[in-house]
């Protein structure tokens, strides 16, 4: 088996960084614009490429002179990179001339074309107009040509003012008498730009009413943000607005702000994530640095860069616009999960249980067409098998959940139930914590990591992490470095779970992650021998988590004397 430090050396073992280009003015005081975005891109294990729109001379004070760079500088800039250094992704920030918005659409239409034979670049546009300490940077700019070229835009509500004025307001046609002038805006800007908007409310007006709160709480800084459609992410999350809440920070050391969110969700999006997961990340990376600002001049500081996101507390709750979600909080499990089967036959759970396995699902899913007799019997069969499910658990102080069948579970006091998150929105989490019973939940990226927590189950699993066929997902196989990722995330709050493709052959990578427990399906499942076959992984399982404890005991005595 590997040892704890692994953890490290694996989340740092790319031997590829990706290429973010930056478009944005350089910031003599080094606290935004180019040299913010240097920072970030850096700091988060990428290639920055810099294509300069302006030259600024400002300090944390007063910004005293912005001079555009040439046409032809810029285009020079321009078709110097495109001859050598593709980008994954772009990050625009200030732009000072409208040519160089039609310089910039008329390069993404080329790199984004049919017959283009990279794949497409997202691009992320902060429209930068005023600096941190109130001075103007550019006049009001036609960012129309970039229409359906660009992937996200992050304005502030004083930049969002400023895009939608009352020309563009009768746009929306739709009847969203209930929503705020931001809400409407940003739904408005989303329509005119044809891309993802994310409104962000640091800055946020003066008692507006963003979803159920206002923005001028003390407490919390909330962003607007409206989606479309995100290949790979679930389908209940496309299509949303949804409010983005973070702790109310310090705003004394804010200068850069704008510039570090977006060159972070560019850079997270280069590192292969879906964009809610840049987004929710990039905020996490914002509040850190934030947190840890710092300032050197006599005006206002800048944030700290401190890497990748590890702090789930600084993670941004996620709620659907006007959508309140239950106050719950589900029991921790008595009982570490180590290798956790997941069966859909009742004779095997109880072979399990008896044979010493601490905790095991139930999966039965429904091969009957709802509303017809075949239906009926096949619920009926299953109301048996959980009921038996639920005397053997007792009988063998197993933890054993019922996945998805929520209703029945809590009927015949089972346990734990396990659910996906698009179950979550129909099943009564208050009747299933009131009663007890234990609630895991499944998760497949940062973003809905993020949503589960909001609920305080039992367990996260997180997943498929490898490629698996016991069930079609919509999401890519989150890998090791990802699971890596994850477990530092949530070691500190719960029992972490991984689930996908785990099997005799890839134990030790996946210990290697410093997760807790491992579910297990085929490798179980479609064993010759299923119950040697447990035996096996749970005995090879618990030994790496000896040999990786005591390994990590020897390094913390060593570094302690």
């Amino acid at each position: 088996m590997a040892n704890a430090s692994q953890n490290k050396s694996l989340i740092n073992s790319s031997t590829s960084k990706p290429i973010v280009w930056t478009i944005a003015g350089s910031d003599s005081g080094g606290g935004a614009g180019i040299q913010a975005d240097l920072a970030t891109i850096v700091d988060l294990d990428c290639h920055p490429c810099t294509l300069i729109t302006a030259i600024t001379a400002q300090n944390t004070v007063a910004v005293t002179r912005v001079a555009s760079v040439s046409e032809q500088d810029f285009t020079a800039q321009l078709d110097a990179l495109l001859a050598d250094l593709a980008p994954s992704v772009i990050k625009i920030g200030l732009l000072t001339e409208q040519s160089q918005v039609s310089a910039i659409a008329n390069m993404l239409a080329k790199v984004n074309s049919k017959e283009s034979k990279t794949k497409t670049v997202p691009v992320i546009l902060d429209p930068v107009m005023v600096a941190s300490c109130g001075d103007a940077l550019a006049s009001s700019l036609d960012f129309s040509p970039l229409k359906g070229l660009i992937t996200l835009i992050t304005p502030n509500q004083h930049e969002l003012a400023r895009l939608v004025d009352d020309n563009y307001r009768p746009l929306l046609q739709l009847n969203h008498s209930k929503l705020s002038q931001t809400e409407q805006d940003a739904l408005t800007l989303s329509r005119l730009l044809d891309c993802h908007v994310l409104v962000t409310g640091g800055d946020a007006l003066t008692g507006e009413q963003i979803g159920s709160e206002t923005t001028n709480s003390t407490s919390k800084a909330q962003d607007v943000y409206v989606t479309r459609f995100v290949a790979g992410a679930s389908v209940d999350h496309n299509d949303k607005t949804f409010v983005l809440s973070s702790p109310m920070l310090d705003g004394s050391n804010n200068h850069g702000t704008g510039c570090t969110l977006s060159s972070a969700v560019a850079c997270f999006l280069a590192h292969g994530l879906v964009l809610h997961d840049a987004v929710v990340l990039a905020k996490a990376y914002v509040n850190k640095g934030l947190a840890n600002g710092y300032a050197k001049g006599a005006g206002k500081g800048c944030l700290a860069r401190t890497g990748w996101p590890n702090d789930l507390t600084l993670m941004p709750s996620v709620d659907l616009l006007n959508q309140s979600m239950p106050t719950v909080e589900f029991a921790e499990l008595p009982q570490v999960m180590d290798v956790y089967p997941v069966v859909d036959d009742i004779k095997l759970l109880e072979s399990l249980c008896r044979a010493g396995c601490n905790t095991v699902q139930l999966r039965l899913k429904s091969q009957a067409l709802p509303n017809t007799d075949a239906y009926d019997v096949e619920q009926q069969s299953f109301e048996k098998q959980i009921i038996r499910a639920v005397r053997i658990g007792r009988e063998t102080n197993s933890q054993v959940f019922i996945n998805d069948h929520w209703q029945l579970a809590l009927k015949h006091g089972a346990f734990g139930v396990h659910l996906g998150q698009e179950d979550v929105a129909t099943a009564d989490l208050e009747a299933l914590a009131n009663a007890g019973v234990a609630l895991g939940l499944s998760s497949h990226s940062y973003f809905e990591i993020q949503l589960a927590h909001q609920l305080h189950p039992s367990y996260i699993a997180t997943g498929h992490i490898f490629a698996t066929q016991t069930k079609k997902m919509p999401s890519a196989p989150q890998g090791l470095i990802q699971l890596a990722r994850y477990s530092e995330l949530l070691n500190p709050h719960y029992q972490t779970l991984a689930i996908g493709g785990i099997n005799q052959a890839n134990l030790d990578e996946v210990s290697a992650t410093q997760v807790a427990s491992i579910a297990v399906v085929s490798a179980i499942t479609k064993a010759a021998d299923p119950i040697e076959a447990f035996k096996r992984l749970r005995d090879d399982w618990l030994a790496g988590k000896t040999v990786i404890g005591a390994k990590r005991l020897a390094k913390d005595l060593s570094d302690a004397s």
